[in-house]
């Protein structure tokens, strides 16, 4: 039996690691200039493809959601509220939704009118890739283990359950050096860039890259991307490709 001073040993350390963790909290200009990078693609798409007036649209509310979470944390993500924690999710999910609509809107020009501007419809079809890639990464960090603020702020026992299992997560029984960069020794949590890597193999590979996904929302999220990379790749692209070499 563990006696009451095993326990509070046990509490002091759980106590010890958050604080560790809580002290290493994420920057938040990574993740912003993911989102002014999308949105600008997103921006000078063509007319054709997204009337100037919806993408206003969108810019003006996905602005309108970004800066308030960004007077909340302007440098480290440390401080959640209710209303932040719906602003974050939000906005990538709208930058998502709005991407969707861009890419259908390519895919009936070149299947309904045989649009013989290939040029202009290749450059549509990078920019709508490289925003899929930012829309998904911002929706995995903000939605595994409660988001980038819990992932460092909380308790590990107190944390929603994982989306996703990082090689990190299951180290500590390898070799030394690789050990060293577990969870278990280090109390690592992933960061942004572990997500845009995950959104952009997946965009790439149509498949999870080094992280396993755990939950159905993930599983069912990364082949709504990896759906719309395939259709990217293989029919907008490629008609693009073969219209400039005809």
């Amino acid at each position: 039996m563990t006696n009451s001073h095993g326990r509070e040993a046990d509490i002091d350390i759980s106590n010890d690691r958050a604080i560790k963790r809580a002290a290493r909290t994420e920057h938040r200009w990574p993740a912003v200039a993911a989102v002014l990078l999308a949105l600008s693609l997103y921006a000078f798409l063509p007319t054709d493809v997204t009337p100037t007036a919806f993408r206003v649209v969108v810019i003006i509310v996905a602005l309108s959601m970004l800066i308030p979470v960004i007077v909340l944390n302007p440098v480290r993500l440390n401080k959640q509220t209710s209303w932040s924690r719906r602003l974050s999710v939000g906005l990538p999910l709208l930058l998502a939704l709005a991407n969707y609509a861009a890419l259908l809107q390519i895919v009936i020009l070149l299947t309904t009118t045989g649009s013989k501007d290939a040029q202009s419809i290749l450059v549509a079809a990078v920019q709508v890739w490289i925003t899929n890639v930012i829309a998904f990464s911002l929706v995995y960090w903000e939605l595994d283990r409660g988001g980038p603020v819990a992932r460092r702020v909380d308790k590990r026992e107190e944390l929603p359950l994982a989306d996703f299992r990082f090689p990190q997560d299951e180290d500590h029984d390898a070799i030394t050096e690789v050990a060293k960069r577990s969870s278990a020794t280090i109390d690592w949590t992933p960061s942004f860039i572990d997500y845009l890597y995950e959104a952009g193999v997946g965009a790439m590979a149509f498949s999870p890259g080094a992280a396993v996904p755990l939950s159905s929302r993930m599983k069912a999220l990364i082949l709504m991307q990896s759906g719309g990379g395939f259709v990217m790749l293989a029919l907008i692209i490629a008609h693009a490709v073969g219209q400039i070499g005809a």
